[in-house]
């Protein structure tokens, strides 16, 4: 992850001490100053209880490029607002970074308004490349599957205290 990084600030060094070539400077290799800082320093690291009833779990991949991000938020029960959420990712910097403000930004909110925030969203905020569009889209892919997952416990529950016991049987009048 960091060694792109540096290989990118190492091709941009070479390029200013070499004579330049039809103007190129090599710098599109470098991450936005966002993605770096959220890749230095990213925000809500780690995990919860993927047993706990209120925790909702998104666990998503890219073949493609090898990213994997696990998103997870903690709903209380009683108002359908997140009150914490953390995250894993492995992956390239920017895929770090998408996951971090994707944390940021689900943090406080209800589930319902999280399902509104879009991968362009997030790679307008960190000034994602072209090439680096799938990491945006993992984060949003990872928000959804934490809902979903969340409201599927939610269903299973539900439907887990309106049957009967065991043994028991229903009379319908």
């Amino acid at each position: 992850m960091l060694g792109q990084f540096t290989r990118g600030l190492v091709s941009v060094a070479s390029a200013m001490t070499q004579p330049k070539t039809a103007g190129l400077l090599l710098t599109s290799r470098l991450y936005h100053e966002k993605v770096v800082e959220h890749y230095d320093n990213p925000r809500n690291v780690g995990s919860f209880d993927k047993d706990d009833p209120t925790v909702g779990t998104g666990l998503v991949g890219s073949p493609a490029c090898g990213d994997v991000m696990k998103l997870q938020i903690k709903v209380d029960e009683n108002t359908g607002k997140i009150v914490d959420t953390c995250f894993k990712t492995f992956g390239c910097g920017s895929a770090i970074a998408s996951s971090s403000v994707a944390t940021e930004w689900i943090k406080g909110r209800q589930m319902e308004e999280v399902l509104t925030i879009k991968n362009s969203d997030i790679a307008k905020h960190l000034s994602l490349p072209p090439v680096k569009l799938h990491c945006s889209m993992l984060a949003e892919d990872a928000i959804k599957a934490a809902v979903k997952d969340y409201q599927k416990k939610k269903a299973k529950r539900e439907d887990n205290n309106s049957s009967p016991p065991d043994g028991q049987a229903t009379v319908v009048g």
